[in-house]
This record gives C-alpha cells, structure tokens and sequence, in this order.
C-alpha cells in the first residue's frame, strides 16, 4: 500500500475582481464578483516508503500548493489526499507527529533562544522519549555539525547553519516521512554538500520517505530516484531520471584537447562529415555536442585520432535542468506531454 496517495486532486483559489474608480468601490460593496485560479488541476500519483521524490516545476506550477495539501494546511477543492492512511487537513494533530516539513525560507525555531531550547521545546511538543531524544541529537549533531552553533540564538545563525537546525528539528520525532521546500537554497556548496549527505543517510538507515521541492538540479541528481514534473498545475512526467534524460537528453558534450592546437580548425571542419549538432573551439581545445541516437563518443574518438594524437578528452551529458527546460518548451507548443 502506499504511504501517499494522490487522487484526481485539485485546488482552486477564489479572487476578488475590484473594479476601478469610485463608482466600482460602491458597486464591490454590494456585489463582489471574484475570479478563480487553478491551481492544482486533478493530478494523481502514489509513493511509497523509502522514496525520495523530487517535486519539480516552474514558478507558480503548483508545487507548494501540492505540499501544503499534504501536509494538511490546505484543503482539496475535489480529489483526496491521504498520508499513511490519514486524510491531512482532517487530522493535523496525529498526521503532525508522523511527518517532518522543512521550508527554506522560513524556520519552526524559536528566533530569540538558543537552538538548544528550541529543540528542547519540540521535544515536550512532540512528547519524545528522553532516550530517543538523546539519541537523535547525537547523531544529527555529529552529522549536521550542530555543536558549533548549538548555544546561539536563532536570529544570529547564518542560512545554512538555520537549515541544519531546522533539518534536526524536523527529524527529532523520527517522522516517516520529510517534505521539504526548496531546502538549499541561498546556501554555499559545502553546507548543500552535507544536507544532501544528511538526507540520503536518514533515508538509507532509517527508510525515512522524502519528497522534495527544488530549484538546484544537482539536489534532484544527487538524491532523487524519481521525479514528478508539474506545470500549469498538471503533471508533465512522473518517472526515473534516467528515462527522462534518455527522452530529452540524448546529446552529450566530448570536449578534446588535441596534441598541436594548429589542428584544432581542420579537425572541426573534418568533423562536418558526422551527424554532429555542434562543434566549437574554446580555450585551445575542440568542444563537439552530439545526439547518442544518432552517433556515440567512440566514433567521433575515431574520427579525431585518425588526424591528429589527443593528449585528453571529457564527456559531458545532459544537465538535468536542461532537460526539464526542454519539457517545458515542448509543453507550450503541443499541450500537456502523455509519457
């Protein structure tokens, strides 16, 4: 059975439609009219424990409005909703205890006290064992590097070192699973680094579900196994990584630096005969984009070494995030993709 299920779920918001001038005031106070917007247009989809899902889309795709009616802050305008068997909105109190939620910019901290007492508050919320209270912060400290900040008020951390926090907050309750909302952003790549180590340990150790909201593409190719595409509040693709990137990111880039940099036009130009999609020279070396449907690295390898000795080369795929772009492209020029 799975741990979310999603059905035909959609989510409409009215808005107030105010008329312009004086005349338009009065008329607003006696006969509102209001405009809808969907939101969130009857997707379905299930996920199962030990998952970690990305949630990908655009701006204003409906993302966060899909995690807020799991997590049970909103309610479905039609379709249900369930996590581990409970319907959100209906039972927040119970339905809070078996999740953890993390959003980037904002913190369930305590801004004016140490970090320290924020988690010691949580503790009495969630009514956490006292063994398994100093085990958790035992671990997440070690792995989170907590005792550096530990002492500090909230208000005088840095973004990183707040998101570790709130990342230890989330988890203290040994949730079952962890939604979070664009957990990286604005941070260094050191701190990204180890947020990602973080998650992928607790999903591994403990079989924690995470479903995950996400500009930073390298997030999604580092932790997720299946991402979910949404746009104009339907779903474009829900699958693995790899087909996605096989359906819409068949071209790599092999970039090769040839012995004598002379070489360097007379092989670009010998490399007109392949089926190639580009070819470029950048910083004495030849960059050459091509389609593995249509010719594969070794064949262009070939075609090089037979005119000229190559002292290096490196192959470059597709970047996740030119894939989603593709798919958005593809989408406003056809309709709603069928995968």
């Amino acid at each position: 059975m799975s741990l979310i299920s999603v059905n035909n779920l959609t989510k409409q918001f009215q808005r107030p439609i105010r008329q312009e001038g004086f005349t338009g005031a009065v008329k607003d106070l006696f006969h509102r009219q209001y405009e809808y917007k969907t939101a969130v247009n009857d997707i379905s989809f299930q996920i199962n424990q030990g998952e970690i899902v990305g949630y990908l889309g655009p701006n204003g795709a409906g993302k966060s409005t899909t995690i807020k009616m799991m997590v049970g802050i909103l309610v479905p305008t039609a379709g249900s909703v369930t996590v581990n068997e409970l319907i959100p909105y209906k039972n927040r109190k119970i339905h809070a205890k078996n999740i953890g939620v993390v959003f980037g910019q904002r913190t369930q901290l305590w801004w004016d006290i140490p970090v320290t007492e924020s988690l010691l508050l949580m503790k009495y919320m969630y009514k956490i064992p006292n063994d398994q209270y100093r085990k958790n912060i035992e671990l997440f400290s070690d792995i989170l590097d907590l005792h550096e900040f530990k002492n500090t008020a909230v208000r005088q951390l840095s973004l990183g070192q707040r998101m570790r926090a709130d990342l230890c907050a989330a988890l203290l309750h040994d949730p079952k699973i962890l939604f979070l909302d664009e957990p990286t952003i604005g941070l260094d790549v050191v701190v990204k680094e180890k947020i990602r180590e973080f998650i992928k340990e607790i999903n591994k150790v403990r079989q924690t579900t995470v479903v995950l909201t996400t500009h930073d593409m390298d997030d999604v190719e580092k932790l997720c196994s299946r991402v979910i595409v949404i746009d104009h509040g339907q779903i474009m693709y829900d699958g693995n990584i790899s087909h996605l990137k096989d359906k819409y990111g068949s071209d790599e880039i092999i970039t090769i630096e040839p012995e004598h940099n002379h070489d360097l036009i007379s092989l670009r130009d010998k490399l007109l005969s392949l089926n190639v999609m580009d070819t470029k020279i950048k910083d004495l070396k030849l960059q050459i984009t091509y389609n593995k449907g249509d010719i594969n690295s070794m064949q262009i390898l070939s075609k090089i070494m037979s005119e000229s000795s190559i002292i290096d080369f490196t192959i470059q795929p597709c970047e996740i995030d030119e894939v989603i772009r593709r798919m958005y492209t593809e989408n406003s020029l056809k309709g709603k993709l069928k995968i």
